[in-house]
């Protein structure tokens, strides 16, 4: 019988999304499902540097997108942040200890078959396109998520 995790990612903070994405990459590798429902902040984790862009968009959303992060290495640290100096202090910590830094997570969590959804509500209110999103990326509501949810055996709220 197969295992499924769900997560809710809320959270745009890097450490936040690092325990996140260690949690699905090691549930992946014991054969368990996974899948992560990104809403609001979460989905700052999953825009594409390469691909922002301010085309079609309303004022504030063109404001919005240009003072938020522009994919998973802007994200700030969620405590000690320090105007950054607190992430540079772990990032070097990371290094220190081998630890691979959060994109090399995220990449392997797209390689080893967890499932993303993205809050349709969310991407439409915040402004984000889904062409500045991973490809891997389904554009869902919210129903999507909770039916999902309703047939996992763990759900986390990051």
């Amino acid at each position: 019988m197969s295992k499924k995790m769900n997560i809710l990612m809320f959270s745009g903070d890097y450490d936040k999304a690092l325990a996140a994405l260690i949690l699905a990459n090691t549930a992946r590798e014991m054969k368990v499902e996974v899948t992560m429902f990104f809403a609001f902040w979460g989905l700052l984790l999953l825009r594409d540097p390469e691909k922002v862009t301010s085309e079609g968009k309303s004022t504030y959303e063109k404001m919005f997108g240009a003072m938020t992060p522009k994919g998973p290495e802007e994200l700030p640290l969620s405590k000690m942040n320090f105007s950054g100096l607190g992430k540079l202090m772990l990032l070097d910590m990371m290094k220190d200890d081998n630890a691979p830094p959060l994109e090399a997570f995220l990449k392997g969590a797209r390689e080893k078959g967890v499932k993303f959804y993205g809050c349709k509500l969310s991407m439409e209110i915040m402004g984000l396109k889904e062409e500045e999103l991973i490809p891997e990326l389904e554009v869902v509501e919210a129903k999507k998520y909770l039916e999902d949810a309703l047939e996992a055996d763990m759900q986390l709220f990051i």
